[in-house]
């Protein structure tokens, strides 16, 4: 195997674990549905800030009301919502340099802080042990002034002075509630972060959360921008129907109708999803119409995507995709690989029958080619290893991830950014990007997967595996060698599943997993602090949470209990 070039990134954030807030949702999606209702019911409502507290706690209880019992209980919780949502476009026209952010001490690692306090708090050493350093540094680069402190009389004392015109901050709940009559009687717009845990030290927070309002800005003409809506704009471009349409071929080919049955199946369209808001971003104008053209490029990228899983399901010997039988199980090899292989050309026909100018429609060609190659490289290094499988070092498989998946996203991304007339500059952060996106994005499927999800089985089926590779080099003794046999598929997976369970537990394999996946998600997110388009910028930092919460991932609390379901999960 080749040595990877894929460097691992600082986790920027771990902690031990912390008692949560019991008036907060632990869970990601229950919070952005939450969210979602609170900027809806705000809508609907015509509410203009300041809201007075005692109006804001009626609100906050008809909110929760709305949302059922599951929620009972949240009502502080949906008070700052509800303030956050009703300040969020009047602070989004604030500069950075008159807003102040507000970090509390306990956010510190405190067993290793080595920082000292003066009259205002906190002076941050930038030594990296906790999330502190990059959300500090990342402020003041935008232009806000940053104080680490506990927040009440220094605040109070600023805006009695009028020296900020708002304030981001990140605190309990109960010191929220002691900052809020100060806000408000001078109409100070505020958003509140809420830490995720008690106890006041070694506290958590909503990363994506503090980075999306951070960035927050009337420069980005797409913050407003309902992602759900664009995704199930795209879904419907997928229907039978639309196909035919799109596609324009013969409905009575066998092929054809293979081919567009397996592009109509169940499957998340993250891919021509990443087209279209890409092209919508890069336009600068959400209220556009889109034309013609852009439908039949993200329709390309699906394309390529789909001929991949046929390939990928033939080579990995899977008999299930979606829950339905793969299409070499239904249809049998021979035809499965050419319907794989109709599915590429016709990937290639539809960018090339764009109305794009020469330039455009060659560059997308390029991107595309290159693409299909690395993931083929990817997929191949993986049909290698598995002649005669060995452990695979943990860098060893974060290549194959770099390889096999983040291609897809990169080419998605790029294709809507060249038909969208992108400069180079944005083409280069696309590539840095999407790396760190692709390997999350299959971290997160190597979670789900080691044991078993409705389509795979890592740990059986003994693929590269992330979660795999970390514990065979953190294992000792009968552990270690279990999990060599488990790499070179000398064991059944009958004979040892409790085993294995108990030794991932024990060596806190996923815990380190999911420290590896809010890595490479902030390495995402660092990439586009390189962007001087506010709108690109904001459009692909939401897109980030949009993908991970629409899989219900929880992130930096492993002691999280998710009290609702996340269908209408949304990112701020």
């Amino acid at each position: 195997m080749p040595e990877t070039r894929v460097k691992i990134p600082k986790k920027i954030a771990v902690r031990p674990d912390r008692p949560p807030q019991d008036n907060i949702p632990q869970s990601r999606g229950a919070r952005n549905r939450m969210w979602a209702q609170a900027r809806a019911y705000i809508d609907q409502r015509g509410l203009v800030p300041p809201i007075p507290i005692n109006d804001l706690n009626i609100h906050a209880e008809n909110l929760v009301k709305e949302m059922g019992d599951a929620y009972a209980g949240t009502e502080d919780f949906a008070a700052v919502l509800i303030n956050n949502e009703s300040w969020r476009d009047v602070l989004a026209g604030i500069p950075f340099e008159r807003r102040l952010l507000l970090m509390p001490v306990c956010l510190r690692y405190e067993k290793e802080c080595p920082a000292p306090f003066d009259e205002l708090g906190l002076l941050c050493k930038e030594c990296g042990q906790c999330s502190i350093h990059d959300f500090k540094l990342e402020a003041e680069r935008l232009g806000y002034p940053v104080l680490i402190a506990e927040g009440t009389p220094i605040v109070r004392q600023l805006i009695e002075t009028g020296q900020i015109q708002a304030v981001v901050g990140v605190s309990c709940l109960n010191v929220l509630e002691r900052v809020f009559p100060y806000m408000e009687a001078a109409a100070v717009p505020g958003i509140a972060v809420p830490l995720l845990q008690d106890d006041c030290k070694d506290t958590n927070i909503d990363i994506e959360w503090l980075w999306d309002v951070l960035h927050l800005t009337s420069d980005d003409r797409m913050y407003r921008m309902d992602l759900n809506g664009l995704r199930s704009r795209v879904d419907e471009w997928f229907t039978a129907n639309r196909l035919s349409e799109i596609l324009g071929t013969d409905p009575d080919d066998a092929t054809a109708v293979m081919g567009r049955d397996w592009l109509a199946r169940s499957g998340k369209r993250w891919r021509p999803f990443l087209t279209a808001a890409m092209y919508s971003a890069i336009s600068n104008d959400p209220d556009a119409a889109w034309p013609a053209d852009l439908t039949k490029l993200s329709v390309a990228v699906e394309c390529f995507h789909k001929a991949s899983l046929i390939h990928d399901d033939i080579e990995d010997d899977d008999d299930e995709r979606y829950g339905e039988p793969t299409m070499h199980a239904e249809h049998g090899v021979g035809m499965a690989i050419n319907v794989g292989d109709y599915l590429l050309g016709e990937g290639y026909r539809l960018i090339a029958e764009t109305d794009a100018n020469p330039e455009q429609r060659s560059r997308m060609m390029h991107v595309a080619a290159i693409g299909h190659r690395a993931l083929s490289l990817g997929q191949g290094a993986e049909l290698a290893w598995s002649q005669n499988p060995e452990p695979m070092r943990t860098n060893a498989v974060l290549n194959i991830f770099k390889q096999k998946t983040a291609p897809a996203f990169e080419v998605a991304l790029r294709i809507g950014a060249i038909y969208g007339g992108a400069d180079d500059a944005i083409l280069d952060v696309i590539g840095q990007y999407s790396e760190a996106l692709g390997v999350a994005y299959q971290i997160r499927d190597d979670i789900e997967d080691i044991l078993g999800s409705a389509d795979s089985h890592d740990a059986r089926d003994t693929r590269p595996s992330l979660l795999l590779a970390l514990a065979h080099e953190k294992a000792e003794g009968p552990h270690k060698d279990m999990f060599a046999a488990i790499w070179r598929r000398q064991v059944d997976f009958a004979d040892i599943e409790n085993e294995l369970r108990a030794a991932l537990d024990q060596y806190g394999i996923h815990d380190r997993a999911n420290e590896l996946l809010d890595a490479f998600k902030e390495e995402a997110v660092r990439a586009l602090g390189q962007l001087d388009d506010a709108t690109v910028k904001g459009l692909l930092r939401r897109v980030l949470g949009r993908i991970f919460d629409d899989v219900h991932l929880e992130s930096l609390c492993s002691t999280f209990a998710s009290v609702a379901p996340a269908e209408t999960s949304a990112i701020p």
